[in-house]
């Protein structure tokens, strides 16, 4: 795999305040460039939510109301996220989450693509008992020590999911053949369905 062939690509991660549809907390965008993740570069956003958070969010990522109260509201920040997800790749775990949550905060923005390393694990990896992050990178191993901050919150999820990325694209010969596996159906990137074609 030639990195270099990549386009501009962001791994994602959001955290939300545990509503149904989620408000976010927090989110992060890491570029890959060259085949690592140039944290130099990325982007990380903490936001006091309109909703608050519940007792069960706060649980798994520790981001508590008492915590968020002197934080910017998403609106805020929107822009900043916005220019640096402009015109990008983005891939995620479990990417239909992320992909929701950052459209529905982010209206008028459009990735170019959206990989999923979790689609992606299922075809590298066939037979895995769990393909979450914490089973994933316990499979590949994969150096964490530079990642930032601790589970489950966006920019240490963002760094593990690259980090899972990386490994998995050396299992593909080109980034046509990573994206035809790794984006899923009805996202954008993806291939689009043959049309059956009458001749006359």
């Amino acid at each position: 795999m030639n990195f270099e062939d990549w386009p501009p690509l962001l791994v994602v991660d959001v955290e939300g305040n545990g509503g149904n549809p989620p408000d976010l907390v927090e989110a992060a965008a890491l570029p890959i460039r060259g085949g690592k993740p140039d944290t130099s570069t990325a982007g990380a956003w903490t936001v006091r939510p309109p909703r608050p958070v519940t007792p069960f969010a706060a649980k798994v990522h520790g981001l508590t109301n008492e915590l968020l109260a002197d934080r910017p509201v998403w609106q805020e920040v929107a822009d900043q996220a916005r220019t640096l997800l402009a015109g990008a790749w983005i891939c995620a775990h479990n990417a239909h989450v992320d992909y929701g949550v950052l459209k529905r905060h982010l209206p008028a923005w459009e990735p170019a693509g959206v990989i999923d390393t979790l689609r992606l694990a299922r075809a590298t990896y066939k037979g895995l008992p769990s393909y979450s992050l914490d089973a994933l990178t316990d499979y590949i191993g994969p150096d964490l020590t530079a990642a930032p901050g601790r589970r489950h919150r966006a920019t240490y999820d963002a760094y593990a999911t690259a980090q899972l990325l990386i490994a998995m694209a050396g299992h593909y010969d080109t980034w046509g053949q990573l994206i035809a596996v790794g984006v899923p159906p009805n996202l954008p990137g993806a291939a689009e369905p043959e049309t059956e074609q009458t001749l006359w």
